[in-house]
């Protein structure tokens, strides 16, 4: 089976371009957008053996997991279009319980329940299963924005500050493939919410209902200077907002997280 749009993705005038294999992804339509391409476009690969994640780890994605990122070049300022990571947390969420139905009804009470970790990963059952990464350029008068989604669909890699796990492991029999045409389905939904930010209230509404740890101990590292509290929510701008035990909210715009027992072992 190749990789292909959704329907919704292919009326909305979005282009393809799937690949065997490729260094990264985001690498690629960051290149193309600096040779003119002003996309909509999505970029695939079936194997991915250069990426990277949040912080310059390395991401890669062996066959049969899935590599993909969205080039969206736009009219907005940076701190907008950081936001965007938002709408692709809900839109492989959304995509991930479309493709799960089969699971959900084999499985019942045991098939995966999904939630949304700030910034920008996708945890299934608590454990890593999907990362996200912005990354931006200025090309003539606009923004060129790639937003890279990696899903472990059949394997997951060892030793991650999260846990990690595949959708194989959870009993989700579905390939690479099916999940990218839901993902750049639901994609069109959850950009046009966000509406070049002027959704972005709307589109935190959607994902606080999905948030893993909300309300929940946290402690968050950000350099060498650890804060503890408790996840109270994210504000207008993406923060993440912890609640300190003196009563007093902290903003977070970065930082390694960890909630409830994991949070307590980061802290001793």
């Amino acid at each position: 089976m190749a990789f292909a749009l959704g329907f919704h993705a292919a009326s909305a005038g979005y282009k393809l371009a799937a690949f065997d294999q490729i260094g990264s992804t985001n690498a690629e339509a960051l290149s193309r957008a600096r040779d003119g391409e002003r996309g909509p476009m999505w970029f695939v690969a079936a194997e991915q053996t250069a990426g990277r994640g949040r912080r310059q780890r390395a991401w890669v994605a062996p066959r049969g997991n899935l590599a993909g990122s969205v080039l969206e070049v736009m009219d907005v300022a940076p701190a907008v279009a950081a936001t965007l990571g938002f709408a692709a947390g809900l839109a492989l969420e959304a995509a991930l319980q479309k493709v799960s139905i089969e699971a959900a009804l084999r499985l019942g009470p045991g098939s995966p329940k999904y939630s949304l970790k700030w910034p920008n990963d996708v945890l299934a059952d608590g454990k890593k299963l999907s990362g996200i990464l912005l990354e931006a350029e200025t090309v003539g008068d606009r923004l060129a924005v790639v937003v890279g989604i990696g899903t472990n669909v059949v394997a997951a890699p060892e030793g991650t500050p999260t846990p990690a796990v595949s959708l194989a492991a959870l009993g989700v029999q579905i390939g690479a493939e099916e999940l990218f045409a839901a993902l750049s389905d639901a994609w069109v939904e959850f950009r046009g919410i966000w509406a070049n930010g002027s959704g972005f209230p709307d589109l935190r509404r959607l994902w606080l209902e999905r948030a893993a740890g909300l309300g929940e101990r946290v402690a968050v590292q950000t350099g060498a200077a650890l804060l503890e509290g408790t996840f109270d929510t994210i504000d207008d701008t993406g923060c993440l907002i912890v609640r300190t035990a003196d009563g007093r909210r902290w903003p977070v715009t970065a930082g390694e997280v960890h909630f409830g027992s994991a949070a307590t072992v980061r802290a001793s």
